[in-house]
């Protein structure tokens, strides 16, 4: 699904295969030790561009992030920042010759600055709570930065207890937590930090600012200084709306005026160079966040707005201006890949510009004569790539992996089609494991995606990397069933109040089709899914016995008990028609609920969840792990007490892919995973 809501967790040029060479099997551990590239940041002459390069660190049981500079006249990446901590977020000031970075190196995340010709970086903030997120004011004199600030749950509280503190947390509303946070007592804030360090709070409402969900890139200045965009939801219970609005607001947070007043959800404010304009997402629909995303034009002066694509059955995942405010750069997610396009404003043809893969983080050039991105493939890792609007194909400008993934065969993902429910058209992913051979017959890998309103890309996925199970013998496929995204936005909705229905028959007749290829053992076939995927798992274990092993990670089990423990309520509230207590949304809870179909399951179960996931709580992997066991399946259950939603800790991510792949292996084959000759069972 689109922004917060169970998305399965998660580049260079094209596919490699070393057929022929010595081949090494690529491991678990080959892959936390890769370099993950992001937030490219072109220097104000366009001679250097700054990224963050992150790579997991079983030692310290971290992500490591540190910031990267590559000169683009010189052709060389260098590593700009080190020490203890982790540093992300590069923003250029205005001379070209510093940076502004986020990093953790004195303890809680603070803004800090650092020469990119040497020298030690000084730290420039110093809020209690620390810095979420930060940008330059245009001269660069100032920062505004967003920061956690006690509110009155939490006032309240420390009234009481007085001198005998407690670790009890008093709860006064909804959205009291989020993702993996307890937020009751806890507003975020933007901030004015002076030239001195001493920082103001201008937004010094009983809200969040920026909003903490269905959020974008949430906070933007007017090139010329005088005026903030920021987001944030006004509605009395944000925990049931998704109605985020643009408000106006001055440096010092004087006038603050809503831009927007619309029902759905509006984010990603930008403003124009020559500051005549703001681009922003737009979703009309309430309570709905996967409605299509609409980039939206919104004339200062008159303050008239228009949708720039209302023509165009796709969704906007991001929007960057060029230099002379005549083109806007968006992201746009299409049939299993993110490409990038160039719009004129305010009006004129579409232009596509990439191709293949998932292009992500374009920045134009200070001349406008191009953009850096990120692009990767599920063979690759993001890397830096420059393309020129004179012509020419793309270069890549970094190769931050290319030793280490040499000598890997990392098959490139192929396409697959057959007809879904409704006689649709269903899109899929195979990828063939190392050496394949037509000749042989292999188990297949079958990944389902969460979100609901989602996709697998050709990418390279943090949480379910193709390549690492086709390293283990697997064939590996990943169906876009009906919900998926890219698609078009009748195919994306189709999902809402209909979970196991179209959804499911996708995925057995995907079974159907995998089942016909002469090169596929149709009896070791094994599902894993996480979140909505985890949903469909628990889901198809009362409706087949086709599967010889299930993994199922932060599942939903029991519909109306997620729905009751769930932080963002307009997901279920949507999805389901209604709250809880509705008798409508009650029926269709109890109709698409794996829980009343635990008599008919048969399957090996894996259950892993996390203590801090707040989005589908604990709880639901609890009761499909004891409904297992009490009916005597082989099952385990893989519990992590400090992860939420998504496994992020190395050593926890190491665990995990060795448990799955173990598990897959017992039960589908013997030892590692390897084809057996066609025609033999």
């Amino acid at each position: 699904m689109t922004r917060g809501w169970m998305i399965a967790m998660v580049v260079a040029a094209g596919p490699t295969s070393v057929a022929g060479q010595s081949q090494r099997p690529f491991t678990v551990d080959e892959f936390l030790r890769l370099k993950i590239a992001g937030d490219p940041q072109v220097s104000p002459d366009g001679s250097m561009v700054a990224f963050t390069v992150t790579v997991p660190s079983l030692s310290d049981n971290r992500n490591v992030s540190r910031i990267w500079v590559h000169s683009l006249t010189e052709g060389i990446s260098r590593e700009l920042t080190g020490g203890p901590g982790s540093d992300q977020s590069p923003r250029w000031a205005k001379d070209g010759r510093t940076l502004a970075f986020l990093s953790t190196r004195s303890g809680a995340p603070q803004v800090w600055r650092i020469r990119t010709d040497g020298g030690e970086p000084r730290q420039m903030t110093n809020l209690p709570t620390g810095v979420n997120q930060f940008v330059w004011s245009p001269d660069t004199t100032a920062l505004f930065v967003t920061s956690d600030v006690k509110w009155p749950a939490a006032t309240e509280l420390d009234r009481r207890h007085g001198d005998y503190p407690t670790a009890a947390t008093l709860v006064t509303g909804l959205f009291y937590r989020h993702w993996n946070q307890w937020r009751a007592g806890v507003r975020t804030h933007l901030f004015r930090v002076d030239a001195a360090g001493q920082a103001s709070d201008i937004t010094p409402i009983d809200r969040d600012v920026p909003t903490l969900a269905l959020g974008g890139e949430d906070i933007a200045i007017s090139p010329v200084g005088t005026e903030l965009a920021v987001v944030f939801n006004p509605d009395s219970v944000v925990a049931t709306s998704t109605n985020n609005e643009i408000f106006l607001v001055g440096p010092d947070g004087a006038g603050l005026v809503p831009m927007t007043n619309q029902p759905g959800n509006d984010h990603s404010p930008i403003y124009s160079p020559n500051a005549r304009w703001i681009a922003y997402l737009s979703m009309a629909t309430a309570g709905f966040e996967a409605d299509r995303q609409q980039l939206m034009l919104y004339d200062r002066a008159s303050g008239d707005r228009r949708s720039l694509t209302a023509d165009w059955d796709a969704s906007i995942g991001a929007v960057t201006w060029l230099p002379d405010s005549r083109s806007v750069i968006v992201e746009v997610e299409e049939r299993g890949e993110r490409n990038l396009y160039r719009i004129p404003v305010p009006a004129g043809p579409r232009i596509r510009l990439t191709s293949g893969g998932v292009h992500t983080a374009a920045r134009p050039t200070p001349i406008g004569d191009g953009i850096i991105y990120l692009r990767q493939s599920a063979t690759r890792p993001p890397e830096l790539y420059q393309l020129k609007f004179t012509g020419g194909s793309p270069v890549q400008l970094t190769t931050l992996n290319g030793a280490a993934l040499a000598g890997f065969d990392l098959r490139p993902l192929e396409r697959f089609a057959f007809l879904g429910a409704k006689g649709d058209s269903v899109h899929g992913w195979l990828m063939k494991p190392p050496a394949f051979d037509s000749t042989r017959r292999y188990p297949v890998a079958y990944l389902i995606h969460g979100g609901p309103q989602s996709a697998w890309l050709d990418q390279w996925h943090l949480r379910w990397n193709y390549a690492l199970f086709a390293a283990r013998g697997y064939l590996v496929a990943a169906v876009n069933f009906h919900g998926s995204t890219g698609y078009g936005q009748a195919f994306t909705n189709s999902i809402s109040r209909n979970w196991g229905g179209l959804p499911a028959e996708d995925l057995i007749k995907g079974l159907d089709h995998l089942a016909r290829l002469r090169f596929v053992d149709a009896g070791r076939i094994g599902a894993a899914g996480a979140s909505y995927g985890g949903y469909m798992v628990y889901w198809l274990a009362g409706q087949t016995d086709r599967f010889k092993a299930l993994v199922a990670h932060d599942g939903i089990y029991n519909t109306t008990s997620m729905a009751g423990t769930t932080e963002e309520l307009w997901f279920t509230n949507w999805e389901f028609g209604g709250p809880v207590s509705s008798p409508e949304a009650r029926s269709l809870l109890e109709q698409w609920s794996p829980a009343n179909q635990v008599a008919q399951w048969k399957t090996p179960l894996l259950v892993v969840h996390g203590q801090l996931d707040y989005r589908v709580d604990v709880s639901e992997g609890l009761q499909a792990y004891t409904a297992a066991q009490t009916k005597g399946l082989p099952s385990k259950l893989l519990y992590f007490p400090d992860e939420g939603h998504f496994v992020l800790k190395p050593r926890n991510r190491r665990l995990w892919w060795g448990v799955v792949l173990d598990w897959l292996d017992q039960h589908l084959a013997t030892g590692q995973a390897a084809g057996t000759p066609a025609g033999r069972p």
